[in-house]
């Protein structure tokens, strides 16, 4: 019995947002690649477009032999705990995806595993080739030479190769069918969008048109962006009475409703699929979020000591009418100039906002191209979210962070960056 190595991965920019997928057959043994696939799919969410993937790679692999035992290979933890039966699928648009990769071939004949991103590349390098594409209007095609192949005017030694140029051929066709419509009175419907742009195809030789610019205006191709995840931690016992808690006081622990929290956006999180790694301030508060969040999604947490929480000095624990009550004449200057520290030594939110652009610098270094989760604090995320608008200091007093929400931002290769959300709640409602 043939085996096949199935690796596929989905997309979207901006979640949801404009979507693709990629999706490749691989010789287990050789490690030749033996069929592509990928699709622009139009605004879709990462979920839709990874179930997407897994269903091409599948049909591709059913293509080329329909009794081969086929090891599916993804980054998504959703998809792949999904399909392997450990976890309930809730969300009604994955239902339909799931069960139409359910039918592909005999569940006897298909195992399951996650694999981190880095080892995905190829998939991934499909999927955004197709995003790319669609920002141009057009569809995901193979290069030239494939083309040929497909048409029979190329040479095709293995068998593989000549059954996937067959398939390619019927996506073709449908790619026509749906161009001119069903024939006059035959009530037939129209063909699916999504097979009749499919492109399946040997894996292609791109070198000649790596360089071939895009005809008409167009936005310049930045890739796939660094997308920072900002998570402020739970609740503690002093996150309700509005009280001072930097980096200086008790390091208090996650209350019950923290923890509440914390296995909520766990959940959230799990459920969109898209974190690749996490990342988390060194404040106990945190710690105890993060490793909520890593345990639902099968990672580990690196700790980063630039995402700790302001140093409030004295105010530490103090309420903001007993800090007023207390170092009036403080407090004034520190609402008043982002040099100005707390009494007692504490940090400046200049001080704070150097040491986050460093973090950030870091992290986007050590994570180019993938979505992390930061789980940090109220002014790390402001931060962030200011550094990236551009904004005065006078905006961390502008902006409403609460207990567990979730912001992000993106950052993109020419330096630009886009705040994509900011305080988001609805995983605790």
């Amino acid at each position: 019995m043939r085996q096949f190595v199935v690796e596929a991965d989905g997309g979207s920019r901006g979640n949801p947002g404009p979507a693709g997928y990629g999706a490749v057959v691989l010789d287990p043994v050789t490690g030749e690649t033996l069929a592509e696939a990928a699709e622009y799919i139009g605004v879709a969410t990462n979920n839709v477009a990874e179930y997407k993937g897994l269903i091409a790679g599948l049909k591709a692999a059913k293509a080329l032999d329909p009794a081969a035992k086929v090891r599916v290979r993804m980054d998504s933890k959703l998809v792949v705990e999904q399909m392997s039966g450990r976890w309930k699928i809730k969300h009604p648009d994955m239902k339909p995806l799931a069960a139409e990769a359910g039918r592909i071939l005999p569940p006897g004949q298909i195992t399951y595993e996650w694999i981190p991103r880095e080892k995905n590349k190829h998939a991934d390098r499909l999927a955004n080739e197709a995003m790319d594409a669609g920002k141009r209007g057009k569809q995901w095609e193979p290069s030239a030479s494939m083309a040929a192949l497909n048409t029979g005017t190329g040479s095709a030694d293995s068998g593989a190769a000549r059954v996937v140029g067959d398939a390619a051929a019927g996506a073709a066709r449908a790619r026509a069918a749906l161009a001119t419509g069903p024939g006059a009175g035959s009530g037939a419907a129209p063909a699916s969008p999504v097979a009749a742009t499919t492109a399946t195809v040997p894996a292609p030789a791109r070198a000649a048109t790596a360089g071939a610019p895009a005809a008409g205006w167009s936005a310049p191709d930045l890739g796939t962006p660094t997308t920072f995840v900002l998570l402020r931690h739970g609740e503690t016992a002093l996150t309700p009475e509005k009280r001072f808690s930097g980096s200086g006081g008790s390091d208090p622990e996650l209350s019950a409703a923290g923890r509440r929290q914390a296995e909520q956006v766990a959940a959230a999180l799990a459920a969109r699929g898209t974190i690749q790694a996490v990342v988390s301030s060194p404040l106990r508060r945190c710690r105890e979020t993060a490793a909520a969040v890593a345990a639902r999604l099968g990672l580990d947490v690196r700790v980063e000591e630039g995402l700790r929480e302001t140093d409030f000095g004295a105010w530490e624990g103090l309420t903001f009418g007993e800090v007023r009550e207390r170092y009036g004449d403080d407090l004034d200057a520190w609402l008043a100039s982002p040099k100005a520290a707390p009494t007692g030594g504490g940090e400046s939110f200049a001080t704070v906002s150097r040491r986050v652009s460093a973090t950030r610098d870091r992290l986007l270094t050590a994570y180019e191209g993938r979505t992390v989760l930061l789980v940090t604090h109220v002014t790390p995320v402001k931060t962030l979210v200011r550094l990236a608008l551009g904004a005065p200091p006078e905006s961390l007093f502008r902006m409403e962070l609460s207990a567990a929400s979730v912001s992000a931002v993106a950052y993109y290769s020419d330096g630009n960056a886009s705040v994509r959300l900011l305080n988001d709640t609805s995983h605790l409602r």
